[in-house]
């Protein structure tokens, strides 16, 4: 079973910048992973798609997050970074890291939470 552990979460003011790492453990290679991305739920809300990076390079964003944040990926590192600028309180919500090939649903992380103030 495949773990994931993310970090880098925590309280930012608005226009700030955060960066948020997720390592994938008790893993094989995740080079033949079709997709290694970010996902976001706030309070009350549905689980949504912030940033996700494929297999063989192409990233995909969220119309929210594209110009403000970066998503990359280290397949010999097996890790999946989310860099996020410009930080808005909307962003506000728990950030999960997920590793999965369809049709499988694959695995998530614990989430970690980032908190912008206004």
């Amino acid at each position: 079973q495949v773990q994931l552990v993310e970090s880098g979460g925590g309280l930012v003011q608005a226009g700030g910048s955060l960066r948020l790492s997720c390592v994938a453990s008790n893993s094989g290679s995740i080079k033949g992973i079709s997709f290694m991305g970010w996902f976001r739920q706030t309070s009350g809300g549905q689980r949504e798609m912030v940033a996700t990076s494929t297999a063989v390079g192409s990233t995909y964003y969220a119309d929210f997050a594209k110009g403000r944040f970066t998503v990359s990926r280290d397949n010999d590192k097996k890790t999946v970074v989310l860099q996020m600028n410009n930080l808005k309180p909307e962003d506000t919500a728990v950030y999960y890291c997920r590793l999965w090939s369809p049709p499988s649903s694959g695995s998530w992380g614990q989430g970690t939470q980032v908190t912008v103030s206004s």
